[in-house]
């Protein structure tokens, strides 16, 4: 039997899923838990460079797993666990750290990003946050990782680590990995505000979550930024536009969202009925979400279950890197 390649994703706890999640990411793992081994954590190590309150941290971590789930994850097909319950990963942290380097650290994009976004919080974690995304991914050995544009730099340094690795005690032992997106076109879901991405850190109005109440995905999205309308035939949409439309094709039926082009293109459109109609469209796709998700809220000891389950077959297999990696370095073997 051929073995699968091992694909490998993390997202931190920093607050519901929302729809730029789902078909950005989400809607793929489902997909590939079928065709490859994988391997999906919350990144509880990685949300520490923002020191979250205890509380907080915990919440935020089951209600990730919550909505992974809601969202179609099967913990019988992948393996779905929390990074601080492989310690080892941090081992091999400290081990990448040794031969990672200031200068090209200190390169990367979206650590020049948070240090200006957040100057009186420049902290080490934030600046080798690069060699801590390597040691979760190849930690298990991971061939292929979804990520997005924001993410590649990140990908390009933890393969030039694996390699540095290879190199320097002269095997062959890290899989060099690779993007990947399932062969498909990843799908950029825009935010409301009118450009951009969905995303949680652009404020609450910005984006929409799989558990949201209709009533409130109605007022957000009737909020949405438009223009007075075409005054053209066939003229080019400007991007808030552009946006709604894109929103409308994930969510709504072929013919609905033909119906409204050929409203944009003859200068008929009402922006009010498209805003309308893609609420109750994107009310009816997250509906079954949200009624998941409030069912496997109420269900602790199956979330605890999924919890130890995933931790025990993915530290299984850190153990197993890490006590190769141990001996290919030159230190007594402890595990």
């Amino acid at each position: 039997m051929e073995k699968k390649e091992i694909v490998l994703s993390g997202i931190r706890p920093t607050g519901h899923l929302h729809l730029g999640n789902y078909f950005g990411a989400v809607k793929n793992f489902v997909k590939m838990q079928e065709t490859n081994e994988c391997y999906f954590f919350i990144a509880d190590y990685h949300s520490l460079t923002t020191h979250p309150h205890p509380d907080n941290l915990q919440g935020n971590v089951r209600q990730v797993l919550i909505e992974y789930l809601a969202a179609g994850l099967d913990p019988e097909k992948a393996t779905l666990y929390l990074q601080s319950d492989i310690p080892e990963t941090a081992e091999l942290y400290l081990f990448l750290n040794m031969n990672a380097y200031l200068g090209e650290l200190e390169r990367v994009t979206t650590f020049k990003e948070k240090a200006r976004k957040q100057p009186n919080n420049v902290n080490a974690g934030l600046l080798t946050y690069p060699t801590l995304m390597a040691a979760d991914i190849i930690i298990q050995k991971a061939h292929k990782v979804p990520v997005g544009k924001d993410q590649e730099q990140n990908l390009e340094m933890t393969r030039t680590y694996a390699r540095r690795f290879n190199h320097m005690y002269g095997v062959d032992f890290f899989p060099i990995p690779t993007a990947y997106n399932f062969g498909e076109e990843l799908v950029k879901i825009p935010g409301l505000d009118g450009s951009g991405k969905m995303g949680k850190s652009e404020g609450e109005g910005n984006a929409i979550f799989l558990y949201e109440d209709p009533k409130s995905i109605r007022k957000k999205i009737m909020k949405a930024v438009t223009d007075s309308g075409p005054t053209e035939m066939n003229q080019p949409k400007p991007e808030p536009i552009q946006n709604l439309f894109t929103l409308l094709k994930v969510v709504s039926k072929p013919d609905v969202v033909e119906y409204f082009e050929e409203k944009y293109n003859n200068c008929t459109i009402r922006y009010g009925d498209l805003k309308k109609q893609l609420a109750e469209d994107v009310i009816a796709f997250t509906a079954p979400f949200a009624e998941r998700i409030k069912e496997l809220s109420a269900d602790n000891e199956y979330i605890l279950k999924v919890m130890d389950q995933g931790a025990e077959k993915a530290r299984a297999h850190a153990l197993e890197t890490m006590r190769e990696v141990r001996r290919i370095i030159g230190f007594r073997k402890i595990y």
